[in-house]
């Protein structure tokens, strides 16, 4: 079945993107099942939207529990087969998929900020992890070793190997719709496990592009199927997913609130699962720190995807003998940021991603002022059209306010004064999240004690942008911040199984 949109809708892009109309041809309208691009079975679609502007890119099906039933069959039936590729059989069609990316990676980049809002600059950088992903996890694919284990009785040989757990569902979040793709699905094909991808509604588009490189590049039927669902489904959808016996994986990024719900849910079927979740990652800078380097940093960690990265610091926390000078030359910085569309020239910040977002900022913003905090920058909604809010400092922040205990998700820095180590991390470990952490400073010593001591799975030392095309680092949090590592040779091991087998009378 064709995949493409009517020329009448691609007559309507045109109009609207006149500067991109390069990725038109990625605005799919199907689902991909089983190596077909199909409808769902009761013909239902929803919008796809930009969010700089409220103009319409597209429509895809709308699937259902029976849509998402039958996925998981289609791909149950592709693992007998899949499994059978060799190691190098494998590596091989992912890099050529991870060549496709790099290949398209302009019209990608297009197709990006367009759905999701980000620059075009950041887009491209994106487009490009996305690939590094699959290109890393292709060789990956040939890395996947046992062991032999001396046994204590001279007639046993001991020995493990790894093999593929089967189907994995993975479930996307719409801030990174390429990268998150391929973190997960790279990794599950090269051990050798089939998908059942079910991308955020909001950003099916950058999913279904993924889907058609894919195919392109000869990844068989049933072994990636891309399920598109519009909020009001996800739940039923999901439950699917995590509900099914077929399904031996599940790996998720998004919120604690909702990875709380999909591991109950889980629970029946007791299959392996992985979750990047929620986090509220304090950036702490130190009297010693660089200046200079400590905002530079703040402003590129907090406002990068106008906040909308799981990894964004969320709580600033500058001692006493550096708070003036830092807030000085942060709220500076901030101040310069250009707000807009993200295909406009110079643009450093996007929309957020819908309205439900725009209206979480607001209300953290208000409750911070309402508890004495005041915004040195922004604090007010960013323009008419679209869901923008200005990059906003809160200073006077105190730990009682909503920003400083909840992800904010959005261009929203509250900042905090601190006089010793011991209370920058007493209020950065008084949390239930532990994602990522960042510290400032040149004693080299004090950077080695506060890293060790901070509660968070991923650490940046003099580093704002600890994820940024780094696909051979173990990426993941700790408390209620997720379970299990993506990224990196650790990220093969969520789609793994080892069996021990016992060779006995060998003497």
């Amino acid at each position: 079945m064709n995949c493409m949109p009517s020329v009448a809708f691609l007559r309507g892009i045109y109009k609207y993107y006149p500067k991109t109309h390069y990725f038109s041809s990625w605005v799919l309208d199907k689902a991909y099942i089983n190596g077909e691009w199909v409808k769902s079975k009761n013909g239902k679609t929803f919008n796809v939207t930009n969010p700089a502007n409220g103009t319409l890119l597209g429509n895809v099906p709308d699937l259902e529990p029976s849509d998402a039933e039958y996925a998981i069959q289609c791909a149950h039936q592709a693992f007998y087969q899949w499994k059978k590729f060799t190691a190098k059989e494998r590596s091989k069609i992912l890099r050529k998929w991870a060549d496709l990316i790099f290949k398209n990676s302009q019209a990608l980049s297009q197709l990006l900020t367009a759905e999701m809002g980000k620059p075009l600059k950041d887009a491209l950088g994106e487009v490009n992890y996305a690939a590094e992903f699959v290109d890393w996890f292709s060789g990956e694919a040939r890395r996947v070793y046992g062991d032999v284990i001396q046994s204590a009785d001279p007639k046993k040989r001991i020995l493990t190997i790894k093999q593929p757990a089967g189907v994995a569902a993975t479930i996307t979040p719409w801030n990174f719709p390429f990268a998150m793709v391929t973190r997960k699905v790279a990794p599950a094909l090269a051990a050798g496990c089939t998908v059942v991808l079910k991308p955020a509604e909001d950003t099916p588009l950058c999913a279904l592009a993924l889907c058609k490189l894919a195919e392109e590049a000869g990844i068989p039927p049933g072994v990636l199927n891309c399920v598109t669902t519009s909020h009001e489904n996800v739940s039923s959808v999901g439950k699917v997913l995590c509900k099914s016996h077929l399904v031996r994986v599940l790996s998720f990024t998004g919120s604690s609130h909702t990875g709380k719900i999909l591991l109950n849910q889980c629970s029946n079927s007791v299959k392996k699962v992985s979750m990047e979740l929620g986090g509220n990652a304090p950036f702490i800078v130190f009297n010693s720190a660089n200046l200079e380097l400590a905002v530079n940093a703040a402003v590129a960690c907090k406002f990068r995807s106008s906040g909308q990265t799981c990894v964004c610091a969320n709580r600033f926390l500058v001692q006493d003998g550096i708070y003036d000078k830092f807030m000085d030359g942060f709220s500076s910085q901030v101040n310069q940021l250009k707000m807009g569309d993200g295909t406009e020239d110079d643009v450093k910040m996007g929309p957020l991603i819908n309205a439900r977002a725009l209206k979480k900022i607001s209300n953290m913003v208000e409750d911070a002022k309402g508890k004495g905090g005041h915004a040195i920058t922004g604090g007010e909604k960013g323009q008419p059209e679209g869901w923008f809010y200005k990059p906003t400092i809160i200073g006077d922040a105190t730990t009682e306010m909503i920003c400083m205990n909840e992800e904010s998700f959005g261009p929203v820095a509250p900042v905090i004064r601190f006089q010793t180590e011991e209370e920058a991390l007493d209020i950065s470990n008084n949390t239930n999240y532990g994602l990522a952490g960042y510290i400032f400073t040149e004693n080299i010593q004090q950077a080695w004690r506060v890293s060790e001591q901070l509660e968070v799975g991923m650490v940046g030392i003099n580093e704002g942008l600890i994820t940024y095309q780094v696909s051979e680092a173990p990426l993941g949090g700790i408390k209620e911040s997720g379970l299990g590592r993506e990224g990196s040779k650790y990220g093969m091991d969520e789609y793994l199984e080892v069996k021990y087998m016992c060779m006995g009378n060998m003497s």
